[in-house]
């Protein structure tokens, strides 16, 4: 029975970091071990729509072989700055594009790799020379920018690709006040002209967009407002390890909830979104951060996802995701307005709910939401007490270890009374070597005699395994713990131990625990118990100190709780 249990173990301990290794792989964007390759789509473009889910109209309107992420042929173009205290974004004339979009609360930090730490630890190798600037949403380098444009089937309207003329005004968020304003203007069109009015407010990640569509021809329009982001298919690096993390587009809408879509699938036209919905949200989502275009307000709207057609100058693909609304026929004469929200900052969970229904989901915990959700208000209500994110860690695993209290202690006194009756089964196992049955009949004897349960600590492991799971995908995806300080050396709980200090302390400390269990009575099991706490330990030196952390709080806290039982038990 006890190689019976401790088979057991092993097949969770292994499967623990067989399921961290494939979450892990899917939160970056690689291919699961088990799930299956999703279907093709099969579904057709709604009606008056081309691919894409785009009406097709005027040429340079998305959905149409002209389209592009950038214009095809020189144009005029300005590109004015606005500034508030979160953001700062850059506006192009040509279109009224969001081309840049700098976030000076947040800044970048250099990521080294394991190799040139030990290489600086040692003073073998100097720290490269950085200098930390904001983090950067839309840039020209992945092409990634939000577009906004008219198409009809009366023909060509102000689209992206159109010259626009800004109104002048301010251009940045002054003391005392709350708003800022950009307006930009485009000629007529087709017999219409488009406003589009931006507006920045004091302490929000988000751009208001106003669409002021005015019929100065002499025939009624039905104008078509199309809302997209665009960007190369370039992954962005998570802090957290030696991988980048999911980069990508994303679509929600309340019949068919959240969904992300890998670049490659787009490229296999392997989209299976719903084209239609009275609600919903489209959003480019990367480590840490999302842009989404948002408009809460209930109204049919037509999704799209879809690979553009390459343009000259412009290295690599670029994906486009976006939705398209169908406003009131204009007589002439006529205006009407359409109301948008530009979001573009941190995933930070409680903010991005308040913004538009699921927008939290950008921060995706995969399939263990169910428990990585009130993980997350767990830490969130004790950090809101606490005000240090590596000291709220600490308490979460306290916390944790009170409510399986008696689990544990039932898996501890199980182990312990093991380790004090394992020089008389050694004896017995010596002595019926030849003798297999009575062997097994007199070491259940034993366990009766002993009220001792071989497998009664698979339970607490069974049950703390998709916690610690749930957990991980907390930190790795909590903006707010992306370069949070602990203490002394830990400035950063979101990235590795620079000095690999914890994850060595949590070796050790694995090590211990393995001292403290009863040994294995075979000679290479024995062995492999040893081995795989360095083993364990080897593969945390690439993984955020704030996980670390996590594991060695709960290693500490097992040995107290073991060599307590121990010592109650009078077990060495």
């Amino acid at each position: 029975m006890t190689d019976i249990r401790r088979t057991v173990l092993w097949v969770v301990f292994t499967m623990s970091l067989v399921l961290l290794w494939d979450g892990w792989q899917k939160h970056n964007g690689h291919p699961s071990m088990f799930s299956p390759s999703a279907p093709k789509a099969v579904a057709t473009a709604p009606t008056g729509a081309a691919s894409g889910g785009v009406p097709a109209a005027t040429a340079g309107a998305p959905g149409t072989a002209a389209v592009a992420a950038t214009p095809t042929t020189a144009a005029p173009s300005e590109k004015i700055t606005v500034r508030t205290d979160v953001l700062t974004v850059t506006v192009d004339t040509l279109g009224g594009d969001i081309v840049r979009a700098e976030l000076p609360k947040y800044l970048t930090a250099p990521d080294p790799t394991v190799t040139d730490q030990l290489l600086q630890m040692v003073g073998l190798k100097k720290p490269a020379p950085f200098t930390p600037e904001p983090v950067v949403l839309f840039n020209a380098g992945q092409q990634y920018r939000a577009q906004t444009g008219l198409v009809g089937a009366q023909g060509p309207l102000p689209t992206h690709n159109t010259p626009m003329t800004a109104v002048e005004g301010p251009r940045e968020l002054a003391a005392g006040q709350d708003e800022v304003k950009l307006r930009l203007e485009s000629p007529e069109v087709g017999g219409v002209k488009l406003v589009k009015t931006f507006t920045f407010k004091r302490g929000a990640y988000t751009v208001g967009v106003t669409h002021e569509i005015v019929n100065a021809g002499s025939a009624p329009v039905t104008p078509q407002v199309y809302l997209q982001l665009v960007r190369d298919g370039s992954t962005v690096t998570g802090g957290a390890a030696f991988t980048p993390s999911f980069t990508g587009p994303a679509v929600y809408n309340s019949n068919t909830k959240f969904k992300t879509l890998k670049f490659e699938d787009i490229d296999k036209n392997k989209v299976d979104i719903e084209k239609q919905a009275n609600d919903g949200w489209v959003s480019m989502v990367q480590h840490y951060f999302a842009s989404a275009w948002l408009v809460n307000e209930p109204g049919n709207r037509e999704f799209f996802v879809r690979k553009l057609p390459g343009q000259a100058g412009v290295r690599g693909d670029t994906y486009a995701t976006g939705m398209v609304f169908t406003l009131p026929t204009l007589a002439p004469g006529a205006s009407t307005t359409q109301n948008a929200t530009l979001f573009a900052g941190p995933q930070e969970e409680n903010n991005l709910a308040k913004l538009a229904p699921g927008l939290e989901r950008v921060k995706d915990y995969g399939v263990l939401t169910i428990l990585a959700e009130p993980l997350f208000w767990l830490l969130d209500k004790l950090h809101g007490f606490i005000g240090n994110w590596g000291w709220t860690i600490v308490a979460l695993v306290l916390l944790l270890k009170i409510a399986l209290y008696g689990l544990n202690a039932s898996a501890y006194k199980s182990m312990a009374r093991m380790k004090a009756v394992a020089p008389r089964i050694n004896e017995m196992k010596e002595r019926l070597k030849d003798k297999p049955q009575e062997m097994q009949q007199e070491m259940m004897k034993i366990y009766r005699e002993e009220k001792i349960n071989p497998i009664g600590g698979c339970l607490p492991i069974f049950l703390q395994m998709p916690i610690f799971m749930a957990l991980y995908w907390v930190l790795l995806s909590t903006v707010e713990m992306r370069q949070a300080p602990w203490i002394l050396w830990i400035t950063d709980l979101s990235v590795r131990d620079p000095y690999f200090i914890l994850p060595l302390l949590m070796m050790a400390s694995s090590l211990f625990q393995v001292w403290l269990n009863p040994p294995a009575a075979d000679p290479v099991q024995q062995k492999m118990m040893w081995i795989m706490p360095i083993a364990f330990g080897v593969m945390f030196f690439v993984f955020p100190a704030g996980l670390v952390l996590y594991w060695l709080t709960n290693n500490i806290l097992s040995i107290a709780q073991q060599w307590m039982i121990n010592r109650q038990l009078g077990v060495n």
